[in-house]
């Protein structure tokens, strides 16, 4: 994996600094400061979840967890320890240079401080500065509530957001757990945004994990 991960990388221009323990790698992340990290959870000296939590205590360093552990919830449990994204062995070279694109992406938003942008999504277009929501140049009337969730999933757009912290920036930590509070919510969102809510291009389901607004700066998606 490592192997792979090397050549597809440095043949796409990237720089990559390796570490095969948990120990190296958290000494590297906090000594080299690089701008994405690739963690597989399976390391000898280290559980990824714990690697991932030590790193969230001092940084926001996009973190995409790459594993062959394919149940819901150690895919819930990684996100909610704070990684960005989860990748799937095995998985293809395009998408996984697709997903770093979006975690550079959306650390520079991050890290830009640049208030009230406008998001735009193809024909979705949202600005945040007057609360409007837009499809195809046609505004778009959201509740509080429903604006409010796609406010949360913009600023977090092409991240993986878990069921639990949705509902808890949304609703707060008391509802946590009303899962069903959010597919009625997505549900509507759904209705008001896409043109087929049966088959969504926006507002993409992770079964049994949580929710993505779908952000990929090679399909014309920008913060502006």
């Amino acid at each position: 994996m490592r192997r792979f991960l090397r050549i597809t990388l440095q043949s796409h221009g990237y720089r990559l600094i390796e570490a095969s323990t948990a120990q190296e790698g958290l000494l590297q992340a906090a000594s080299r400061n690089p701008d994405v990290v690739l963690l597989d959870l399976g390391l000898p000296d280290m559980d990824g979840l714990e690697v991932t939590s030590r790193l969230r205590e001092w940084a926001q360093t996009p973190i995409i967890v790459i594993s062959a552990r394919e149940q819901e919830q150690d895919k819930v449990k990684a996100l909610d320890a704070g990684a960005d994204d989860y990748l799937t062995k095995p998985f293809s070279a395009n998408e996984l240079l697709a997903r770093i694109r979006v975690a550079l992406r959306h650390s520079i938003r991050g890290r830009s401080g640049r208030p009230e942008p406008i998001f735009v999504f193809d024909t979705l277009r949202v600005d945040l500065s007057q609360r409007q929501v837009f499809l195809n140049n046609n505004e778009v009337h959201l509740t509080p509530l429903e604006y409010k969730l796609l406010m949360v999933l913009i600023r977090h757009a092409g991240k993986v957001i878990t069921h639990r912290q949705l509902l808890t920036e949304v609703w707060g930590p008391a509802h946590a757990k009303e899962v069903q509070y959010l597919r009625v919510y997505m549900t509507q969102l759904r209705h008001k945004l896409e043109a087929d809510p049966a088959r969504p291009r926006f507002l993409i389901n992770e079964p049994g994990i949580g929710y993505r607004l779908k952000y990929d700066p090679d399909e014309r998606a920008s913060i502006k």
